[in-house]
């Protein structure tokens, strides 16, 4: 049985759906601060906070847990600079107490959903896993610090991880069982689609001076689905009695946000109105993957890799959402 924190949140609704559709069974815990019960479409769900150490030891002693998946976290770049008080206390204070909690009852597996966000701005792209790390914001410096921390469980209590530094995770599921609903949406391409939809009247363009080709930052886009997979192999790899180690998930392809708002706009056939701005702080120029050590390591194969095809599953997600919202 696999315990997955966060589970009812973006990320986690999918990764908890492959981990079903790969023959696990599954609970799901989520204080729903942020994330919705509609999304967990699969296992069972327990309403509360990875960091009760009580509840941690009722759901250990009482359920034959073998791996953590840990996505639960706070996650936004600016409200991290703003709070980071409440991203240290959240992200790593917690996760202390849920791998203490492990340790103390014998769980010896840990998938952990860690960030792009770790790597040095002016590191070369694309960043391969041995690249730089100095993140430029609170929130990756908690995602960093716990990857330490994980080396350090390994060497002392032989604990069994794999960390994936996501990059900028986009789509939904292609059969819309889940998707992408965050109060209020913070990322882009559903923020582009909300204007394409009128519930916005616009999106700011942070930044039109950045070093690259059209002056707006760029990012590599990976769909949600290929980072479900991933976790669904990378726990194959630890079960197979593989190593701990960190994956890059990405495509090892960047498109500007300039170029992500033209593809909404062909996507969805609408006009979208683009307002430009200043930057904002903690948003490096250019953040590109190389993913190939996660191929080979685990054998992840990516099957959405397609800027057009993660756009067209948001939008057909987020269509069907606000129609039944």
């Amino acid at each position: 049985m696999i315990l997955v924190t966060g589970g009812a949140g973006y990320i986690g609704s999918h990764v908890n759906l492959a981990l079903s559709e790969a023959g696990h069974e599954t609970i799901i815990l989520d204080d729903l601060s942020m994330g919705h019960s509609e999304l967990v479409v699969a296992g069972r769900l327990v309403r509360g906070d990875f960091g009760d150490r009580a509840l941690l030891d009722t759901l250990f002693s009482e359920n034959k847990i073998s791996c953590v998946v840990h996505l639960a976290a706070l996650t936004d770049v600016d409200d991290s600079i703003a709070r980071p008080a409440d991203y240290y206390q959240n992200n790593v204070l917690k996760t202390i107490t849920l791998l203490t909690a492990m340790k103390d009852h014998g769980v010896g597996q840990f998938l952990f959903s860690s960030t792009s966000a770790v790597y040095a701005d002016d590191a070369p792209v694309p960043y391969t896993e041995k690249s730089l790390t100095d993140p430029i914001c609170p929130y990756g410096r908690t995602k960093l610090f716990v990857e330490k921390m994980l080396a350090d469980y390994r060497q002392a209590y032989g604990l069994s991880y794999a960390i994936f530094r996501y990059f900028n995770a986009a789509g939904a599921d292609p059969q819309g069982r889940v998707g992408e609903w965050h109060e209020p949406e913070p990322h882009l391409i559903p923020v582009i689609l909300e204007v394409a939809r009128g519930r916005r009247d616009a999106i700011y363009l942070f930044g039109t001076d950045y070093p690259t080709h059209d002056g707006t930052c760029v990012r590599d886009f990976v769909h949600v689905m290929d980072i479900a997979g991933a976790h669904v192999a990378a726990l194959n790899h630890l079960n197979a009695g593989g190593g701990s180690d960190v994956y890059n998930l990405g495509y090892g392809t960047g498109y500007s946000v300039a170029e992500v708002i033209e593809a909404c706009k062909r996507v969805t056939n609408r006009n979208i109105t683009v307002i430009p701005t200043d930057r904002r702080p903690g948003d490096g120029a250019i953040s590109i993957a190389d993913c190939s050590h996660a191929m080979e390591q685990i054998g992840w194969k990516p099957q959405f890799n397609d800027l057009g095809q993660i756009i067209e599953s948001a939008w057909k997600w987020d269509l069907a959402l606000h129609a039944r919202t």
